[in-house]
């Protein structure tokens, strides 16, 4: 019973939000036949189908391209994240003096900094991954930082009792411990990824073979081509829906059988 239970509960949860999309979309596309509205104002989700069909190969490109930059981005965060919150639970002070630093750099408009960074580094690409890197770091080394340092005390003092070195509190500790939280960071990171990745090349309007998702969006709205800018964002919101998902695959995955958060009642 309880296995029929949960398989219901999953089946809900899929079929919910499948659901009241499928709504949405009708209702998007029974207002604008009803409305008479121009597809160069507001396309109807057939036209947008249509765009995405007819425009498979230039999409699909411009989309491997923000995909690539996205993803060298959210290992890059996660990587010198993850580094810089193992560096701050080792010294209180250290946090207390670098932390703003990273703050700074949650805070700081990327609009603001990206053409700097494009002048300052030759390789487009390089700039596009450095600039999408800076705005999805943050919530890596926030959370896991968080992690490390939120152990339980009892067992902190048990670990002292048993004299462990400060590798042994590392790594059969503080590291379980902050693992909920580090995925939790995953969850955000992989999301600002993608953002910065679509922002960053806004800014750059980087065409020809690096010519991402948001060049399409630029040069579909300068043509008035609106049905092919829905679908480019189209991609992009179904990227960004597909990264959030495998990171919460990987948090079951990592988490399952042991942590409560993740434990079947």
């Amino acid at each position: 019973m309880n296995s029929m239970n949960f398989a219901d509960g999953r089946l809900v949860k899929v079929a919910a939000p499948l659901a009241i999309g499928m709504l949405l979309l009708l209702l998007w596309q029974v207002l604008v036949t009803v409305m008479e509205v121009p597809p160069y104002l507001v396309p109807s989700p057939v036209r947008v189908a249509q765009a995405l069909v007819e425009d498979r190969e230039l999409l699909a490109g411009s989309l491997l391209v923000t995909l690539r930059i996205a993803l060298a981005a959210f290992a890059l965060a996660v990587l010198l994240g993850t580094a810089v919150a193992f560096l701050f639970v080792q010294s209180r002070l250290l946090e207390l003096s670098l932390f703003p630093y990273a703050v700074l750099l949650q805070v700081t408009p990327i609009v603001a900094i990206a053409p700097l960074i494009i002048i300052w580094v030759n390789d487009i690409q390089v700039a596009l991954i450095i600039c999408a890197t800076i705005i999805a770091i943050f919530p890596v080394i926030s959370n896991t930082t968080l992690g490390l340092r939120s152990v339980n005390p009892g067992l902190l003092d048990l670990f002292r009792l048993h004299k462990a070195t400060r590798a042994q509190v590392l790594l059969r500790l503080r590291i379980p411990s902050a693992l909920p939280y580090f995925f939790g960071g995953l969850r955000i990171s992989s999301g600002l990824a993608l953002i910065g990745a679509v922002v960053a090349e806004f800014v750059a309007g980087t065409g020809g073979t690096a010519a991402g998702l948001a060049y399409q969006i630029l040069i579909a709205g300068f043509q008035l081509n609106v049905p092919r800018l829905f679908a480019a964002l189209f991609l992009i919101t179904v990227t960004g829906v597909v990264l959030f998902l495998l990171m919460v695959w990987l948090t079951k995955l990592a988490l399952r059988g042991w942590h409560e958060s993740e434990v079947l009642h």
